[in-house]
């Protein structure tokens, strides 16, 4: 029973010594330490629109739709983006056309300004045609602004395609005087490349890869005048890593 007495006696005793005192000082408890998920955050899908301008090289011709170059394009960037996204192309570009004849299908179909990449081949058949370089001249920038407009107004959503060379290849070896068809061909690509490059719009150059049409044949189509599927695919491959750095 004293025991008992005491016990609680010494109870109320420390009881009181803390309260006299004071609260006891806690001890300090460490910060919550965040829990990291080992889940990726989830992917937010991107829709991306593709415009292409042109003539026949950038048509196909003599090619199958999925193999001209604005699909493959469109392809290796569906294979090198997310699964999640989604890619569309659309092509303004006939065989025969000049750079007047894209201006006025253009007119016709006014597209857009809402494109995330815009691509632009064109000055071929104002060579073969025998029209004015002049006319180039003037009519390759009005093209080039068209483009950057379409572009969402942005002139680093536009790629310049240089001009291929059909002097390599069975037609052209036939047709007029090859030197001088490469020459000129030369010339319209110096002017648009000079231009690209005071106005900071990327210019892609392809023109050596069709002057091996003569020496590798897979590089020309059954018409023996136009770039094939193999061509077309060498033409991406240049082009993928500027569309896929403009695009990200």
């Amino acid at each position: 029973m004293k025991i008992r007495v005491l016990v609680v006696v010494l109870s109320v005793s420390i009881f009181s010594c803390t309260l006299d005192g004071g609260l006891p000082d806690m001890p300090n408890m460490p910060n919550p330490v965040p829990v990291e998920s080992d889940e990726d955050p989830p992917v937010i899908p991107q829709s991306y629109q593709i415009l292409s301008l042109g003539d026949s090289y950038t048509i196909g011709q003599s090619v199958c739709e999925t193999c001209r170059f604005p699909v493959q394009l469109k392809d290796s960037l569906v294979a090198t983006f997310p699964v999640v996204d989604s890619f569309s192309v659309d092509v303004i570009a006939q065989t025969g056309w000049t750079t007047t004849s894209l201006l006025n299908a253009i007119a016709d179909e006014n597209p857009t300004n809402t494109y995330d990449l815009v691509t632009l081949l064109i000055g071929v058949n104002n060579q073969f045609q025998g029209r004015p370089f002049s006319l180039y001249e003037d009519e390759f920038p009005a093209l080039v602004t068209k483009a950057i407009n379409f572009a969402q107004g942005d002139a680093n959503n536009v790629i310049v395609v240089s001009i291929p060379d059909y002097a390599f290849t069975p037609f052209g070896q036939a047709f007029g005087n090859p030197t001088v068809t490469s020459q000129e061909i030369d010339q319209y690509n110096n002017f648009a490349e000079s231009y690209c490059v005071a106005n900071a719009i990327t210019f892609v150059n392809i023109t050596d890869i069709t002057r091996e049409g003569l020496v590798n044949t897979a590089l020309v189509a059954e018409d023996n005048l136009h770039p094939s599927e193999v061509a077309y695919s060498l033409f991406v491959e240049r082009l993928l890593p500027f569309a896929t750095t403009k695009l990200q």
